[in-house]
């Protein structure tokens, strides 16, 4: 990419994927273009099979686009994934069973030639307690609920201070209660952290709750429908979503989905 918006975290520009079979080919995304400036939180909203985590992992270098330019913090997605600015969290929190909460947020220290943190990033105990898992630190995942397996997962994705977060559907297995409380617990990590974060959801109201944009996707083959922006007060808490600006923003993504 020639050109790069000041301050921009991510360009897409005219993306399009394509996946290979011996049925044939699928497009997965199609002209798919977005930009989303540093510290800054965007949802991704759509029906299955629109492509959303396909985007995701475009912008990590792990899938590779057919056409289009893709700039993450100014560089190609390589250079920043070889400089471990990207932070990565699955809808699985893929913790290894044999190594307690301490260890597992540890694990990225002891691959991939890693030679310690850079100076001033906070460490795995400083992380544990910035998630909210202070005194769990020996606990093995078994020993955890689902909620707090995630909070791990998050804090050794932000291990090294990576200043991009990308995160793929990690709320949607746990249930309703634990997933509110994730979702306020989310956003002020983000302001406490100031990390440009990208969220894949199928929850309408996670999306209108956690995003500053809600980018909406729609299917067959994956493409923009709609950038929404999100007028709501900050801090945001849950009451928000009783208020009639937050039951106007919901039903507009709603209307939005059903053209999708």
């Amino acid at each position: 990419m020639s050109e790069t918006l000041a301050g921009a975290a991510i360009e897409c520009r005219d993306v399009t994927v394509r996946f290979s079979s011996d049925r044939g080919s699928v497009t997965a995304l199609e002209n798919v273009s977005l930009t989303l400036m540093e510290g800054g939180f965007l949802t991704l909203l759509g029906p299955s099979g629109c492509g959303k985590s396909t985007l995701l992992r475009v912008i990590a270098d792990i899938v590779q686009p057919v056409a289009g330019a893709v700039s993450v913090l100014g560089q190609p997605p390589a250079g920043a994934r070889r400089d471990r600015q990207i932070g990565f969290v699955f809808q699985d929190a893929a913790l290894l069973p044999w190594r307690n909460a301490l260890d597992n947020v540890r694990l990225p220290l002891e691959v991939g030639g890693r030679r310690g943190l850079p100076a001033g990033s906070p460490g795995p105990e400083a992380l544990l307690d910035l998630v909210g898992l202070s005194g769990w630190e020996k606990a093995l995942p078994h020993e955890l609920s689902g909620g707090m397996r995630q909070r791990v997962a998050i804090a050794r994705a932000l291990l090294g201070g990576p200043r991009i977060l990308l995160m793929d559907e990690p709320f949607g297995a746990l249930d309703e209660i634990t997933r509110d409380r994730l979702n306020e617990e989310l956003l002020r990590i983000w302001r406490d952290t100031g990390t440009t974060i990208v969220f894949v959801t199928h929850s309408i109201y996670e999306a209108a709750f956690l995003g500053q944009h809600v980018l909406m996707l729609a299917a067959r083959p994956g493409r923009v429908r709609e950038l929404v922006p999100v007028d709501l007060p900050e801090p945001r808490h849950l009451s928000v979503r009783e208020t009639p600006r937050f039951v106007a923003l919901a039903a507009h993504l709603r209307a939005v989905l059903e053209t999708c």
